[in-house]
């Protein structure tokens, strides 16, 4: 199948690339002009993994307006702010037979998504996959070839012909795709995992494996666990995994999998570029107070990490 990935940035990146690589052509859309700019001038994207082996992909990248093919899947991979600006800049090349889907973090994206797509065509996903734009047309890839993973599910349930070709195609692209019937665990399970590392991280300005090496990163982490748990139940949301397994999780992936990792909001802070810790935390904020309970830890952790971006600020 042919892929348009709208938002060019890290993760849009390492996806396209990735799925170009094992053979399927793939496009670039992305409204940053540096982005766009840089990449055509360069003929292509540098890639590096794990800060080795920098080299230059050649890759198609336009500006919205530009583009004027009809891909069979439409990728969503800007950050949340950006996504209304992207759909409406995109909605020209949007048509009935194409499926839409989405590794965005945080939550709000799936409505915007509906309004432009049928929900028997919109596939949801989520991505353990860390990486990390170094500058406009230079990505790195954390980790090493076929690491990292993603958990897929339709948002009607019902997978279909193009589902189920689209997650084969991702593992030849070595994306380890994992295929659930629960759509929205599926997505508050990487939220709640955001919620703990990238916000944390982003409010001391610290990677993974610094966060988790102190004493203060469980009780920390659990106290935000538990507060989101408490949230998701009081909703009737089952969440894929338990308590216990989330923390086990969080700590895994800080510990080993990618201790040197700064996360993705901690990026945009170092960047000046808004973060999405009120897609995030804020998310669980927002959906405890309408079930009458008021997550304290969240909203701290909120207020910190825009702290943090002011601070940021001012030091600049």
């Amino acid at each position: 199948m042919k892929y348009a990935i709208l938002g060019a940035g890290a993760m849009g990146l390492r996806f396209g690339v990735l799925l170009q690589q094992a053979g399927y052509p793939v496009d670039f859309v992305d409204t940053w002009k540096p982005q766009v700019g840089t990449i055509r001038k360069q003929h292509g994207v540098y890639i590096s993994r794990d800060g080795k082996g920098r080299h230059l992909v050649k890759v198609n990248i336009y500006s919205p307006e530009e583009y004027q093919d009809h891909p069979d899947i439409v990728m969503f991979e800007p950050k949340q702010m950006g996504l209304d600006e992207m759909l409406k800049r995109c909605k020209h090349f949007f048509n009935d037979k194409q499926y839409a889907i989405t590794f965005m973090n945080g939550m709000g994206h799936i409505p915007k998504i509906d309004k432009y797509f049928d929900k028997s065509h919109v596939i949801g996903g989520t991505a353990m996959i860390a990486t990390v734009l170094n500058k406009a047309g230079d990505d790195n890839f954390i980790g090493k070839p076929g690491s990292g993973s993603c958990h897929i599910c339709k948002q009607d349930g019902k997978p279909g012909k193009v589902t189920k070709e689209l997650i084969k195609e991702f593992q030849k692209a070595n994306l380890n795709p994992h295929y659930t019937t629960n759509f929205i665990g599926m997505f508050l399970n990487k939220l709640l995992l955001n919620s703990v590392g990238n916000t944390l991280c982003t409010a001391f300005q610290c990677n993974m494996g610094q966060f988790i090496s102190s004493p203060a990163s469980k009780p920390l982490s659990i106290s935000l666990i538990n507060e989101a748990y408490d949230v998701c139940e009081r909703a009737g949301i089952h969440l894929l995994n338990d308590r216990q397994t989330e923390w086990q999780n969080m700590y895994h992936a800080a510990k080993y999998a990618m201790p040197e990792h700064y996360p993705s909001m901690c990026q945009d802070m170092f960047k000046n570029r808004p973060t999405e810790v009120d897609y995030i935390n804020g998310y669980i904020y927002r959906l405890g107070l309408k079930y009458h309970y008021v997550a304290h830890n969240q909203k701290m952790a909120i207020d910190l990490v825009h702290l943090a971006e002011s601070l940021h600020k001012i030091k600049k």
